[in-house]
């Protein structure tokens, strides 16, 4: 009888099958549609990294009160090219946004002008967000050249949070940074405009960091629960 060794097998699946015993809704990406119309997830292109479709659910359901434009308008805050910023720019002015909202001003029904802060996560309560880990995602460069595919993608409310590079279980997670991560941070910039974690496994061991970090300054995971 063959027994499977493989890095989907050991690595990939039993990390798939932690996130949804916290609560991720899961799915192989590989063979996703975009477009304008019939897209799996609401991309029309590969090059977007925001699933705006899950992205407006959860930013009604978090701000009830709160008019249609709003929410049009926090949407689009969130969405805009970063592109002309450092990396390092684009994730803090995110970062902030996550944070304390966005502040949007148009104009209500009556014609006044009108200022409100959008709610773009519930930290107090977790369960009231959407979370959502993407498998085998393809993410193409802004300048089209590129095409990635990184391992798995956490997202909430349609923001791509959490970034995960696995590797085979005999290898060094050292890999994923020096090999994988380095290159999609600069093939693929627009990810990690949103990334809030940085996870490398290998299924028996798994640091932690943040995007600007550098190896050094990846933390043990604790005990693996990837393997």
């Amino acid at each position: 009888m063959s027994t499977d060794f493989s890095e989907d097998t050991l690595v990939e699946q039993p990390a798939i099958a932690l996130f949804a015993e916290l609560g991720y809704e899961t799915a192989n990406c590989f063979s996703e549609k975009v477009g304008a119309t019939d897209s799996t997830l609401g991309r029309e292109t590969t090059e977007e990294v925001v699933l705006v479709p899950r992205l407006r659910n959860a930013l009604q359901k978090l701000n009830p009160d709160l008019d249609s434009e709003a929410i049009h308008l926090a949407i689009e805050e969130l969405t805009r090219d970063r592109g002309a910023m450092s990396l390092v720019q684009a994730n803090r002015e995110v970062y902030k946004l996550l944070k304390d909202g966005v502040k949007v001003a148009f104009e209500n029904d009556e014609g006044e002008e009108t200022d409100e802060t959008v709610r773009i996560i519930d930290w107090n309560t977790p369960e009231n967000n959407d979370f959502f880990l993407a498998s085998q995602f393809w993410v193409s460069s802004p300048s089209g050249i590129y095409k990635k595919r990184p391992d798995l993608i956490g997202f909430v409310n349609g923001l791509p949070l959490v970034f995960i590079e696995l590797k085979k279980s005999h290898s060094k997670i050292q890999h994923a940074y020096q090999h994988n991560l380095k290159d999609y941070k600069n093939t693929i910039p627009q990810v990690f405009w949103y990334n809030a974690l940085v996870i490398l496994s290998n299924g028996s061991q798994a640091k932690g960091g943040s995007v600007t970090a550098g190896w050094e300054h990846f933390a043990d995971c604790g005990s693996s629960r990837l393997g």
